[in-house]
């Protein structure tokens, strides 16, 4: 079909299918995660921020994190422009692609393919980062409407400091799956290179996720306790 092998559309599959069964199982598990965990921080984060009277601090991590999101936005954009330049010179990717060493001949059609789901997938990943900079913008609106801590009406700066948090948290829900398709684009490079590498890689990818969200060192320090105390003695 449109020039592709049987063993090129199951490795397509594969690498669709590892895509959504992670999405799935980890939208299922993720407060077991690294990223769970830190979401509950965000909610208390901001809980924090509504007890202090000063907020530079708060002010400048919101400051850091929209910059960093938008980083990655931009990022997105130059690696859509770059999928575009590619499909402008496909002839030349044609020779490249048959001079690499585990290389074959592949038709200009499935090349062209191949590009143009590359680029979907850093399309999709700037439309994830872009919205996550908005919402960390209405985080920073909310975290500036939320009430003094002197304010008398303790239960409108709760609800206000709530959904900050929470804003935050959706933020940087969609701020991770841009993060993923980044990493699935790392994975699709492979299929250039063959379908085999392209499972390999596919599979490899998914084993390094799951890794740092369940088996890493980051989720050991959110996990980490102060060894107990030594009960004083007699005075």
């Amino acid at each position: 079909m449109l020039g592709f092998s049987q063993i090129d559309l199951f490795a397509l599959v594969f690498f669709v299918t590892a895509w959504a069964i992670y999405h799935v199982a980890f939208a299922r598990e993720g407060e077991k995660g690294v990223n769970g965990v830190m979401g509950e921080y965000r909610l208390r984060w901001m809980m924090q921020m509504s007890q202090r009277e000063v907020r530079i601090m708060d002010s400048a991590i919101m400051a850091s994190l929209q910059n960093g999101t938008a980083f990655f936005a931009s990022t997105s954009l130059l690696a859509i422009g770059a999928c575009a330049t590619l499909l402008g010179s496909i002839d030349d990717m044609t020779k490249i692609a048959a001079d690499l060493p585990l290389g074959v001949a592949t038709p200009r059609v499935v090349l062209e393919l191949k590009i143009i789901g590359l680029l979907l997938i850093f399309g999709y990943a700037f439309f994830k980062f872009a919205w996550s900079y908005r919402l960390f913008n209405y985080t920073a609106i909310l975290l500036g409407a939320t009430p003094q801590a002197r304010d008398p009406d303790a239960l409108e700066r709760e609800r206000i400091a709530g959904r900050a948090g929470r804003m935050g948290v959706a933020a940087a829900r969609h701020f991770t799956r841009g993060q993923r398709a980044f990493f699935f684009a790392l994975a699709y490079l492979g299929w250039f290179l063959g379908p085999f590498v392209f499972m390999g890689m596919t599979f490899f990818v998914l084993l390094v996720m799951w890794r740092r969200q369940f088996a890493s060192d980051a989720r050991e320090a959110l996990r980490w306790e102060p060894p107990p105390r030594e009960p004083d003695g007699p005075a």
